[in-house]
């Protein structure tokens, strides 16, 4: 079994647990235990759920449904581990898109690269500064073009994702985005959709679908039509 470096402390302080919520953790971490088996210690994988739980919870304006969306993050965060540490080998592409908020336009570049990947390159996104929840307007403009992405969440950044991507997309997010050696870095100059109301974000949208496109066509991935 393998042990990988601790995890990132994306908050220094885990927030006081609710009976409902550790027992919900505590049956995450049964699950995740499951699909890690062989990799990944209980207690390791308990350390991703509570750092990614806290993170969430920083941030979260309800607390309801953060016990899922803390497994969520967690399994995100273990995957890019094993990825990094060589332990998934699949070959596939991976890019992560990072933008300040991952509200609008890091979401709307991810439903674009997983719809034309569909399956042959691997896409992650997060924020700097996560936003309490995406921007609906981009899930309406998104949704204008056939791509559902109401149930993505903003997500912090964490190393685990940097270290496994091979090119990094950044959307005005400055120097927040660790710089590891070995990965690709391109900046995406684009407007921010925040407060914009659907005839702003349209062309918005438009323009990161061209450049998902080319984006796939460099790393040889067919785009699905």
């Amino acid at each position: 079994m393998t042990t990988p470096t601790a995890p990132d402390q994306p908050h220094p302080a885990h927030p006081a647990l609710t009976l409902d919520a550790q027992q919900a953790l505590h049956a995450s971490a049964q699950r995740l235990a499951k699909q890690f088996e062989g990799m990944y210690s209980l207690e390791i994988i308990e350390n991703y759920l509570k750092t990614s739980y806290a993170a969430l919870a920083a941030r979260a304006r309800v607390t309801n449904h953060l016990p899922i969306l803390a497994e969520t993050l967690a399994r995100h965060r273990l995957r890019a581990t094993a990825r990094a540490e060589g332990m998934i080998q699949d070959g596939l592409p991976t890019v992560l898109f990072l933008c300040i908020h991952n509200a609008g336009r890091s979401q709307m570049a991810l439903g674009f690269f997983r719809h034309y990947a569909a399956g042959r390159a691997l896409g992650w996104s997060a924020g700097s500064e996560p936003a309490a929840e995406v921007n609906p307007v981009a899930v309406r403009a998104m949704a204008e073009r056939g791509i559902d992405i109401s149930e993505e969440f903003p997500k912090p950044l964490s190393q685990e994702s940097v270290r496994a991507a091979q090119v990094v997309i950044t959307m005005g997010c400055g120097d927040a985005c660790p710089i590891l050696p070995g990965t690709r870095y391109v900046d995406w100059e684009l407007d921010d959709p925040a407060g914009q109301d659907i005839e702003a974000v349209r062309p918005i949208r438009d323009e990161i679908d061209r450049r998902v496109q080319a984006l796939l066509a460099e790393l040889g991935v067919p785009a699905k039509a």
